[in-house]
């Protein structure tokens, strides 16, 4: 609704002025009447600092899901060569050792048959862990011998 003016005190009803328009300034250049769309900009404006800003292209980077890690893989010749030594040490000292020379002796042939082993520790671990069955097996006779165990 247009401006009114404000009514004076007697009961007078307001008097209603008609809207101005300026005329465009000379910077202002229009071409044609209209868009042709609705928004579409119709090139009115063409000074420096008006104009579209050139926008840098966008960088795209992929991001990629890496899978889990696999499951490390079970080892045994590290238990192995524990187990024989352990059972030899004991098997110098009696003969009982030699439940812990047949674990030994087991990790260590789970470990050759395994590729992802290392076959050098599974074998140094199955020697001493038959090394180990030996002696305490040596133990074991001896003693069988002083009890008078067998004849």
């Amino acid at each position: 609704m247009p401006d009114a003016v404000p009514a004076a005190a007697d009961a007078t009803p307001p008097v209603l002025r008609r809207p101005v328009v300026d005329v465009p300034t000379e910077d202002v250049a229009v071409v044609g009447d209209a868009a042709r769309l609705p928004g579409e900009h119709r090139g009115g404006f063409q000074r420096a600092m008006t104009e579209p800003v050139p926008i840098t292209q966008p960088v795209h980077t992929e991001v990629r899901w890496a899978p889990p890690p696999p499951a490390p893989l079970p080892r045994s010749a590290g238990w192995a060569m524990t187990f024989a030594i352990l059972g030899l040490l004991v098997s110098f000292l009696v003969g009982w050792g030699f439940l812990i020379g047949l674990v030994g002796a087991g990790f260590a042939i789970v470990a050759l048959r395994r590729p992802w082993e290392r076959r050098g520790v599974a074998l140094w671990a199955l020697c001493l862990s038959l090394l180990s069955l030996v002696y305490s097996a040596g133990w074991l006779w001896w003693a069988s011998m002083q009890a008078n165990l067998f004849g």
